[in-house]
């Protein structure tokens, strides 16, 4: 699980003592994907697998941004195919901000162009929903889960 100063976070930042306090967080995942069949198997999908995991969706990147304001993700799922804002330019946004969440695009646009376009977004990795299956979705993610600072004794399988 990852850590915050609670100073970074807006709430006190040293007890009486004068010694830092830190909040635990848990671990958060923000899947933005406008199909709501697809963003709700994902979920399920995740949530099964990974019980520590906070999900959030959202169906827009309107919807994508109070998220990120308010549960700060360490992992999002970003479509490109968004209603207004598209996923990519979303995606730049939310790594100039947040450079050190994990961005997955998993798009059925799997062209060289929209790749090339996402590596230049800063997005961490290209899925095609056509050509990825269910498994490498997980085996991505458990492979993550270490450098993200999840535990297994968090709940977090990754076997």
């Amino acid at each position: 699980m990852r850590t915050a100063n609670l100073s970074e976070t807006g709430g006190p930042a040293s007890d009486p003592k004068g010694s830092i306090q830190e909040k635990t967080m848990p671990f958060q995942t923000l899947i933005v994907e406008d199909s709501a069949d697809y963003r709700h198997l994902l979920h399920e999908e995740l949530s099964a697998c990974f019980p520590a995991m906070d999900i959030q969706e959202a169906e827009d990147g309107a919807a994508a941004a109070a998220l990120i304001r308010k549960h700060a993700p360490d992992l999002i799922f970003m479509d490109i195919g968004l209603p207004g804002e598209n996923g990519l330019e979303l995606t730049k946004k939310i790594k100039a901000r947040h450079p050190r969440v994990i961005v997955i695009v998993l798009t059925n646009y799997d062209l060289p162009e929209y790749r090339e376009m996402a590596l230049r977004c800063r997005a961490d990795y290209f899925l095609s929903k056509s050509g990825t299956t269910r498994d490498s979705i997980l085996a991505l993610v458990a492979t993550l889960v270490p450098a993200l600072g999840l535990l297994e004794e968090k709940g977090v399988r990754t076997s």
